[in-house]
């Protein structure tokens, strides 16, 4: 029974980290098919990977919080020694905390900037203040979705690193 509840933890562990770093790796290429399929239409382009992003997000904030509570949980279980959980716990907590930045903050804001900018970003003069800032903020969002998925890969090595390390 106990080395079936390990299997078990380890399987939804690593599921967990799978599907939100599966859906970050997978993220740039629909974002980057979309808008070149959609060339001549960028707002349409814009509004589906904007929904597609609100969806990553979703994503990434349950399964970053199901990887949290079973790290969190693995040193009671016997699964892993509490030194060895303690890192990936913290990227996970990072990771959680810049998706709900992305999310809540960056996104909205950008949302603004679209909708002062007169609804079709691109039909904004280049030299538009609300243009200047969408386009900032946009940059913004994407060196945090690359700092979550570096933060993923490097929480999966640790979790690999305390795989060897078992009580």
């Amino acid at each position: 029974m106990l080395v079936r509840m390990k299997t078990l933890f380890r399987t939804l562990l690593y599921l967990a980290l799978m599907v939100w770093l599966g859906a970050e790796i997978f993220f740039p290429i629909v974002a980057a098919t979309t808008f070149g399929v959609l060339q001549p239409n960028t707002h349409t382009a814009g509004a589906i990977v904007g929904q597609l992003l609100r969806i990553l997000h979703g994503m990434g904030l349950v399964s970053g919080m199901v990887a949290l509570a079973l790290l969190a949980l693995a040193p009671a279980w016997g699964l892993y020694k509490p030194r060895t959980v303690l890192a990936p716990m913290i990227l996970l907590i990072a990771m959680i905390a810049s998706t709900v930045y992305s999310q809540f903050a960056v996104i909205p804001a950008m949302e603004l900037d679209r909708i002062a900018a007169g609804g079709a970003i691109d039909a904004a003069d280049a030299a538009n203040p609300s243009r200047i800032h969408f386009e900032k903020l946009h940059k913004h969002s994407e060196f945090v979705e690359e700092a979550i998925l570096l933060l993923g890969l490097a929480t999966v090595v640790l979790v690999a690193w305390a795989e060897t390390e078992k009580s």
